[in-house]
């Protein structure tokens, strides 16, 4: 009897089975003047995220953007998930979030998209109050009933909520593509560590590929 499963992850898109995932790209956590860096000093900022702007503003984001762009024409679904809380005290984040100090109030602007790429009309947006989109949403049901096999994933951070999303996809059997040059964390080392220990969780592929890939 045949094998029903794939046995590689390093499988193309097939554009009716795929969703892409944007994670935390939002004003509270990659803006300035958002709720993570607002009360920060200008040289505290610029010594400990310098880096982490930069890449987002000359590199992740234009290429979220052009990911964005790319899959929406080719009719794949575009799918957010932000660090949003579903009270406006946070009473209902998870332990982490409540020692880490993260509460993002329901409805704020902290927990909107970045304007950049911002959600169309009838895009989905999940917020969450946990690391992984996979245990404070109910992502999974969502991609199962639009028929989701291969996911997509970028955003912030690298080695933290895009790591944990990685994970998670992976034993809930999703192909998952992990697209770096859109992604971001607060420093290189932190975001090569990470690619190196996720490896053998998701095929790796650049936005100029993946692009090509599900473009005619």
């Amino acid at each position: 009897m045949p094998n029903p499963h794939p046995t590689t992850r390093d499988l193309p898109l097939d554009p009716s089975q795929s969703a892409l995932l944007f994670i935390d790209v939002q004003n509270f956590s990659c803006r300035r003047d958002g709720g993570e860096f607002g009360h920060l000093p200008d040289e505290e900022v610029a010594r400990d995220y310098g880096y982490f702007f930069d890449r987002l503003e000359n590199v992740a984001i234009p290429n979220m953007q052009r990911l964005q762009e790319a899959f929406r024409a080719a009719g794949v679904e575009v799918l957010y998930t932000t660090i949003e809380s579903l009270t406006k005290d946070g009473r209902d984040r998870s332990l982490d979030y409540k020692i880490t100090g993260f509460n993002v109030p329901k409805g704020s602007w902290d927990g909107k998209v970045l304007d950049q790429i911002a959600p169309g009309d009838d895009e989905i947006v999940l917020p969450k109050s946990s690391s992984s989109v996979f245990v404070s949403t109910h992502v999974d049901y969502i991609l199962r009933n639009l028929g989701v096999r291969q996911l997509v994933l970028c955003g912030c951070l690298t080695d933290q909520c895009v790591e944990s999303a990685v994970r998670d996809a992976c034993d809930l059997n999703y192909l998952v593509t992990l697209v770096p040059d859109a992604c971001a964390t607060y420093t290189q080392e932190r975001h090569d560590n990470t690619l190196r220990a996720i490896k053998g969780y998701c095929r790796q592929v650049s936005t100029d590929d993946l692009i090509a890939e599900i473009t005619p």
